[in-house]
């Protein structure tokens, strides 16, 4: 009897826990949500959660703000959202491959991979190579042959953060070619234009949306897709010039472990709503984003695919933290 009292007590305990998500999902949201994005104003995440920003809001039928926490390459932001209070109403920016390399790489990176409970996917951007317009090439074999006329480690391409797409894009460049490109990190794309533009690097590995953003001001020399996006029918692929390299960062919305599914499931289906809005899939082609829609069980599979991808690229590059 006792035995059977513990187990209908647990029992108990779990059903009104079920019950109370339940009833908090049902009540969801009340207030604002605050959306952080973990990279500087200007970038990728950043556009992206402007151009969902009003839509959004409509769906959730509540204020959202648009909020910053940058450093780390994102690992600040992340790490705080695992000890946020799991109650749906702060959301973060999620970026691959970074939430997967930056605990491969850095052993600590105050979060692991699997803490971020996903809510949605809604995009992917190949890497890019870009350069300045007076730049004295204009391909990518030309840029190359120009870099291995120069001292090994000379030739500098800055790029978004570290354990990044784009330093995983030019650690694969450089495993392709035998070169010793020097990646430089900066806080976001936005802080990584500016440097480009004032000399201060040699190129930069960017994302698509650069192509359509930029076009007038820098020369871009190859995409790392499958094949040329329609947006940006000018750029020839990596793979057409000889290197089989493909990589970019998927994008998408991550709550704090522990968030009820009920009330992620309201996340998800507004994002899933927003993503869908004619006038936000018309931005997002404007603006070169590949749109996905993958809610929380089609994201949680990609980050598990993608985590087991990537560990043997990092293995090969020696990047994996003992």
């Amino acid at each position: 009897m006792k035995k059977f009292a513990v187990a209908l007590t647990v029992s108990l305990v779990a059903c009104a826990f079920v019950l109370a998500s339940v009833a908090g999902a049902a009540e969801f949201p009340r207030k604002r949500v605050t959306y952080n994005i973990c990279f500087n104003p200007g970038g990728e995440s950043d556009i992206t959660a402007r151009l969902q920003e009003q839509t959004l809001k409509k769906y959730l039928g509540q204020d959202v703000s648009i909020q910053y926490k940058i450093g780390g390459g994102g690992a600040v932001c992340w790490a705080e959202l695992t000890k946020t209070a799991p109650d749906g109403y702060t959301i973060a920016g999620h970026n691959l491959p970074h939430t997967i390399l930056q605990p491969m790489e850095m052993g600590d990176a105050g979060y692991k991979t699997l803490d971020l409970k996903q809510v949605y996917m809604f995009e992917i951007t190949p890497n890019v190579l870009m350069v300045r317009k007076d730049a004295p090439y204009n391909t990518l074999k030309e840029f190359l042959d120009y870099a291995k006329s120069k001292p090994a480690g000379s030739i500098t391409v800055g790029g978004s953060a570290t354990s990044s797409a784009n330093d995983l894009g030019v650690a694969m460049l450089n495993r392709a070619t035998g070169l010793k490109l020097t990646y430089v990190p900066f806080t976001g794309t936005g802080a990584a234009v500016p440097a480009l533009l004032g000399g201060h690097v040699s190129a930069l590995m960017s994302y698509s949306p650069m192509c359509i953003q930029y076009k007038d001001k820098f020369k871009f020399l190859g995409m790392m897709s499958e094949k040329r996006m329609k947006v940006t029918p000018d750029v020839p692929t990596f793979k057409e010039q000889g290197y089989d390299l493909v990589e970019g960062a998927y994008r998408g919305v991550a709550a704090p472990p522990g968030t009820p599914d009920a009330i992620v499931k309201v996340l998800a289906d507004a994002f899933d709503k927003t993503m869908r809005d004619p006038e936000v899939q018309k931005r997002m082609d404007q603006y070169g984003f590949e749109t996905l829609y993958m809610g929380p069980a089609e994201s949680l599979a990609l980050v598990k695919k993608k985590t087991a991808e990537y560990e043997v690229i990092m293995k090969e590059l020696n990047r994996v933290k003992k």
